[in-house]
């Protein structure tokens, strides 16, 4: 979906590794590597004996209400976090949406296909793209928001994000990546004392289910009776039950936490390696909380290319409203692949 101004709003990271790009190194996609682990792959193979029945998502729902001290009528299981964005754009009844950019394109493509004319608040790269509740219309009554963001990786405190909440409007945020975030600070997750609030988080970045589809939405029950009636039976798979289940457990809690400590550190390498390239007009958004990084750099579409010549693939960043053709964002990876990655970006800047 092409808008007006020139943004494919479905164009995603997965399309520079695909075809002749899945020999690359992956720097486009925000997925944690070495993901599903062994324990999550065995239990989700276990499941796969009960295939013949129909799934059954009661103790899924149940693991995730009491991962967020929540009552199960507050949960929803979708599949994927995309599945809920269509849920949101089909089943609400609004007038006047804004999506606040640049962040995940799937939100405003969904209302969009829905019939809706949306409104955007662009964040400014000179204030860092940090979140100015005031400037989100006041008649707006679905309101879409990432923390922390994609792709700006930056984290929005929780007291502005609660602050968008009025009466008779939705305040949609998207907390996807907010497991990659030491302590979830700045997390709403689990409060139930912001009017409207609806929280999207997605098991398939941190876990590597992105191919089993597999999130959830966290709403007042009148919201979520709203969304269920527009799901089909049966939209979540047994494996992806058994995953969820899974992953909102005390172990992979913990362990989810021990990887947001570890990313948190390969991040810093890699801003460290990339403040090298500052004489170059090379410049990081920030400060970068999130499994990602995004960078500003002249001639960046070029550079891009030669990345992929020399093995690497990296995200465009004119696909997301508010950013142009000199943007790119970088997954997180180990610090062996950064420091190959930041040798290829030399060769390429050189190029």
């Amino acid at each position: 979906m092409r808008t007006d101004d020139g943004h494919d709003l479905r164009h995603h990271g997965d399309a520079e590794v695909r075809g002749d790009g899945g020999s690359l190194v992956d720097l486009a996609v925000n997925v944690r590597a070495d993901t599903p682990p062994l324990w999550l792959r065995e239990h989700i193979a276990a499941s796969l004996g009960g295939l013949a029945a129909y799934p059954d998502g009661r103790a899924a729902r149940a693991a995730v209400a009491a991962r967020h001290g929540l009552p199960v009528e507050r949960v929803l299981l979708t599949a994927g976090a995309a599945e809920a964005f269509v849920l949101l754009a089909r089943a609400l009844k609004v007038r006047r949406p804004v999506v606040v950019h640049p962040q995940f394109t799937e939100p405003e493509a969904a209302l969009r296909d829905a019939g809706h004319t949306v409104g955007r608040v662009l964040l400014r790269e000179e204030d860092g793209f940090r979140l100015d509740p005031a400037a989100v219309p006041e008649d707006a009554d679905l309101v879409v928001v990432g923390n922390p963001t994609n792709p700006t990786s930056v984290l929005h405190p929780a007291g502005a994000i609660a602050s968008l909440a009025r009466p008779g409007r939705t305040l949609v945020v998207d907390e996807a990546f907010m497991d990659a975030v030491p302590g979830e600070r700045e997390a709403v997750a689990g409060r139930v004392d912001v009017p409207g609030l609806v929280v999207l988080r997605s098991l398939t970045k941190t876990w590597g289910l992105a191919g089993l589809r597999i999130g959830y939405v966290l709403a007042a029950p009148e919201t979520v009776e709203e969304l269920e009636r527009a799901q089909p039976l049966w939209p979540v798979s047994t494996p992806a039950l058994a995953a969820a289940e899974a992953c909102v457990g005390p172990r992979a809690v913990a362990e989810a936490a021990h990887a947001a400590h570890r990313v948190a550190a390969d991040r810093a390498h890699l801003l460290a390696g990339l403040a090298r390239f500052a004489p170059a007009g090379l410049r990081v958004a920030g400060p970068a909380e999130g499994p990602f990084v995004l960078l500003r750099l002249p001639r960046a579409a070029t550079v891009r290319r030669h990345l992929r010549d020399l093995g690497y693939a990296v995200r465009r960043g004119d696909t997301f409203p508010g950013l142009d053709e000199e943007w790119l964002r970088l997954a997180v990876r180990d610090r062996r692949t950064t420091d190959g990655f930041l040798r290829a970006l030399e060769q390429a800047l050189r190029l």
